[in-house]
């Protein structure tokens, strides 16, 4: 279970970062940056990925409660100039800037999930599986998946044949046949090769 440990060795206000999307063929990364309350934190915090919708969902709301939240967002089209690897950097640097505007001040360092960091200027750490060992970043994590989800959930109501409601734009079966039967929707990365792929003509 993730804890407070690396917290603890970092000059507060301690930020915690992870991102949501990198592996879809549709939709936008998204990136959360979480500050943790000093008191009343929310039980049950853990990696995004081992919890249920539901205790995501549930989660997400009481963090935006008691926590400061910082989002960043960055849409397919960006994604396609940039790659997803800057794309990410991009979107968590956007999460930082928001955590700053509504907390106030900067965070005095920050957590990352993963091996990378950008290039900002913030005081910070790459921790590799951080959302099984930073509180901080696995909030992040809960907060950047529900908030993807939700936005893939939205999507497929405009764009129902590609399943986004259940495979939130990963390559699943269903994904990639309807993407061969209707080709990429707007909200497709045409720089991944199995949409790269589906405009090709037969």
């Amino acid at each position: 279970m993730p804890g407070l440990k690396h917290e603890k060795l970092c000059l507060a206000p301690v930020a915690g970062v992870d991102e949501a999307g990198r592996g879809p063929l549709a939709g936008p990364v998204v990136a959360a940056a979480v500050i943790l309350p000093a008191k009343g934190i929310p039980r049950g915090i853990n990696d995004s990925k081992k919890l249920p919708a539901t205790e995501r969902a549930r989660l997400c709301a009481r963090l935006h409660g008691c926590a400061i939240v910082g989002i960043g967002i960055v849409e397919p089209a960006e994604i396609d100039t940039l790659n997803i690897y800057w794309a990410t950097m991009k979107a968590m640097t956007l999460a930082v800037e928001a955590l700053e505007k509504v907390g106030g001040c900067p965070p005095g360092h920050v957590l990352v999930d993963g091996n990378r960091l950008p290039r900002w200027t913030w005081q910070a750490t790459a921790i590799v599986g951080g959302d099984a060992k930073s509180l901080s970043i696995a909030a992040a994590s809960i907060v950047a998946k529900h908030t993807r989800d939700e936005i893939m959930i939205r999507a497929a109501e405009a764009h129902p044949h590609y399943g986004w409601h259940s495979n939130k734009g990963y390559g699943a079966p269903d994904h990639l046949r309807a993407l061969r039967e209707f080709g990429p929707s707007p909200l497709h990365r045409r720089s991944f090769a199995p949409v790269a792929q589906a405009e090709l003509p037969l």
